[in-house]
C-alpha cells in the first residue's frame, strides 16, 4: 500500500508540474484573457449601475409625484371640513395618509440606493485603474519577453559568434584598404623620384622653379623704365684744299 501511495502521489507530482510548465508556456495568454475577463465583468457593473440609477430615478419621480398629491388633497380636505362635509374630508384624509405612508417607506430606500451608487461608483472607478496599471506592466512583460527570445534565438543559433566573425572580417578589409592605399602613395612617391617630379614640385614651393615667373615678376617688368636709344650724330669737317 506504501509504494502505491508513493506512486499515486508521484503521479499527481506529475501531472502538477506538467500543468505549471503549461501555464507557464501560456502565460501571457492567460494574463490577456484575464484581462478581458476583468473587462467584461466591468461592463456588467456598469450595466448594474445604470440600471439602479434609472430605478432610483423612478423611485424619485414616484415619491415626487405622491407628495404633489398629498399637498392637493391637504388642500382639498380643508375645503371639505370648511364645508361641514365630514365623510368626503375623511376619505381624502386617508388618501393623504396613505401618500405619506408610501412616500415613508419608499424615501429611506432612495437614500439607501444613493448610497449604494455612490459605493458602486468608486469600486468600479478603482477596477478601472488597477486594470489600466495591469494593462501597462502586461505592456512591459510582452517587451521583456519578445528581448528575451530574441536572445535566446540568437544564442540558440550562434548567430552571436556570427556577429563576432563578421566584425573581425570588417576590420581585416579596413586593414587591407589601408595597405593597398599606402602601397598606392609609396609607388606615386617612387616615381616622381625616378623622374624628378618631387624635385621640381620642392622647387615650384620654393618660387625658384626655372622658367617660372609670379605676378610680381610680371609687374616688375612692367613697371621697368623703358631705355632710351641715343644717335650719334658725326660732324663732317672740311679741310680746305692746299
Amino acid at each position: 500500500m506504501a509504494i502505491w501511495s508513493k506512486l499515486f502521489t508521484l503521479g499527481r507530482a506529475g501531472a502538477h508540474e506538467a500543468s505549471t510548465a503549461i501555464v507557464d508556456a501560456n502565460a501571457l495568454r492567460i494574463l490577456d484573457q484575464e484581462i478581458r475577463d476583468a473587462d467584461k465583468a466591468q461592463g456588467k457593473a456598469r450595466d448594474d449601475l445604470a440600471g439602479l440609477v434609472a430605478r432610483r430615478r423612478m423611485l424619485e419621480t414616484e415619491v415626487g409625484s405622491f407628495r404633489a398629491q398629498a399637498e392637493k388633497y391637504e388642500a382639498s380636505a380643508r375645503v371639505a371640513v370648511d364645508k361641514g362635509n365630514m365623510d368626503l374630508a375623511r376619505q381624502v384624509a386617508q388618501r393623504i395618509a396613505d401618500l405619506e405612508q408610501d412616500i415613508a417607506t419608499k424615501a429611506p430606500q432612495i437614500a439607501d440606493m444613493r448610497a449604494a451608487e455612490d459605493q458602486i461608483h468608486a469600486a468600479v472607478a478603482a477596477t478601472d485603474r488597477k486594470i489600466e496599471q495591469l494593462r501597462r506592466e502586461v505592456d512591459v512583460v510582452k517587451v521583456n519577453e519578445s528581448v528575451q527570445k530574441a536572445q535566446a534565438t540568437v544564442a540558440a543559433s550562434g548567430a552571436g559568434s556570427s556577429i563576432g566573425s563578421a566584425a573581425e572580417s570588417l576590420a581585416r578589409i579596413r586593414e587591407r584598404q589601408m595597405i593597398r592605399g599606402e602601397k598606392i602613395r609609396a609607388a606615386g612617391e617612387l616615381e616622381d623620384r625616378r623622374t624628378g617630379a618631387d624635385l621640381d614640385e620642392k622647387l615650384r614651393l620654393a618660387g625658384i622653379m626655372p622658367g617660372q615667373s609670379s605676378a610680381d615678376d610680371v609687374l616688375a617688368r612692367l613697371s621697368a623704365p623703358k631705355p632710351t636709344l641715343q644717335i650719334e650724330q658725326r660732324t663732317d669737317t672740311k679741310t680746305g684744299e692746299g
